[in-house]
């Protein structure tokens, strides 16, 4: 059985009959299962979770997108979350039985059906990119939205449209493309100050900070293979929002612990920690496994006999240990979503 996942970002976190066109689409495709729909409307964002067949899934990835056409309007677009377009960001995910050389295909068959059959302007990213600087979304969204017509022009997209139109006025450029299974994951911060969230952030991203001091020095940060930003919520709080490109580099409880570790350092408390979207099992399983050792004290029944800890188990203390909240395992877990069948 071959499985891929798809998880586009889309510019409206707000509108909910907006939003539950779009995710018609997905449910209306043939060998395609709708596994999430989180919005936020603080980041004016939703992620939008659903895997299956390689065909099906493109298909339904390309019917989201052109409803995504017709019902969101860039220019008005206000959000906390950096955005390129309408369907921000829409990445293929090898799940089972799929390469990632044939998830880089269907990205380039879609990114060519969505620039030349629906008039978008598409950049190629992360495996399936053309060009080495444009691996990192961060560097094709650089200047966001509002940049969007001089990008056009200094940097040509790889299909679609090469002027700012009034079509690409509204629908913003796509970035398409294929990558590992990534982990966006955001701790919540006890203060409503940005500015700590952002200095959080700078220390514990790959790519650090800049200092100006006699000149600029790069100082690289904590975590390799790790974004982070600072937010600020509706709610009063902050957030230090991360994606984790690569769990087996940096899994979900040692960015946490990195967090929680500057965060006191700071005088600010970690209150708790969410994971957007899907996550695949074995990250859980680490941090099961990590806080059972550490960080928890040792439950008799999950040494009784000197048996090693079942999944169930670990992912219970994953959950505590992370502080996740609104964490159901079988609906957040993609292995479970998706029945395939894991052991204990």
């Amino acid at each position: 059985m071959k499985i891929v996942e798809c998880v586009p970002n889309f510019s409206e976190g707000r509108d909910l009959d907006k939003i539950r066109a779009i995710v018609k689409e997905v449910k209306s495709t043939p060998e395609v299962k709708l596994l999430g729909v989180e919005e936020n409307p603080d980041y004016n964002r939703t992620v939008v979770t659903f895997a299956g067949s390689p065909d099906g899934v493109k298909e339904a990835a390309r019917k989201a997108i052109a409803r995504v056409g017709e019902l969101i309007d860039m220019s008005c677009h206000k959000g906390s979350h950096p955005r390129i377009g309408a369907a921000d960001v829409v990445p293929f995910v090898p799940i089972r039985g799929v390469t990632m050389e044939e998830c880089v295909d269907l990205a380039v068959e879609l990114a060519r059906e969505v620039g030349e059959g629906l008039g978008i302007p598409v950049y190629l990213y992360r495996e399936a990119a053309r060009k080495p600087e444009r691996r990192e979304l961060s560097y094709i969204r650089r200047g966001e939205y509002e940049a969007l017509p001089e990008k056009l022009v200094s940097e040509r997209p790889d299909f679609g449209p090469c002027e700012f139109n009034e079509r690409v006025r509204r629908t913003g450029a796509t970035v398409i493309g294929a990558r590992k299974l990534l982990i966006a994951y955001n701790v919540d911060l006890a203060t409503p100050d940005l500015a700590i969230a952002n200095k959080i952030s700078g220390r514990v991203r790959e790519t650090g900070v800049i200092r100006k001091t006699n000149g600029k020095e790069r100082i690289p940060g904590l975590l390799k293979q790790v974004q982070a930003m600072g937010v600020k919520l509706s709610t009063g709080i902050t957030q230090v929002s991360m994606n984790l490109l690569d769990y087996e580099v940096t899994p979900p409880h040692v960015a946490l612990e990195a967090v929680r570790k500057e965060a006191k350092a700071l005088g600010v408390e970690v209150t708790a920690s969410e994971i957007v979207g899907l996550v695949s099992l074995e990250p859980l399983l680490m941090a099961g496994r990590f806080y059972l050792s550490s960080l928890i004290p040792p439950h008799p029944p999950l040494l009784k006999g000197g048996r090693r800890d079942s999944e169930e188990e670990l992912v219970r203390a994953a959950i505590k240990g992370l502080a996740l909240r609104d964490f159901e395992p079988r609906k957040k877990i993609i292995e479970h979503a998706l029945d395939l069948g894991t052991k204990d």
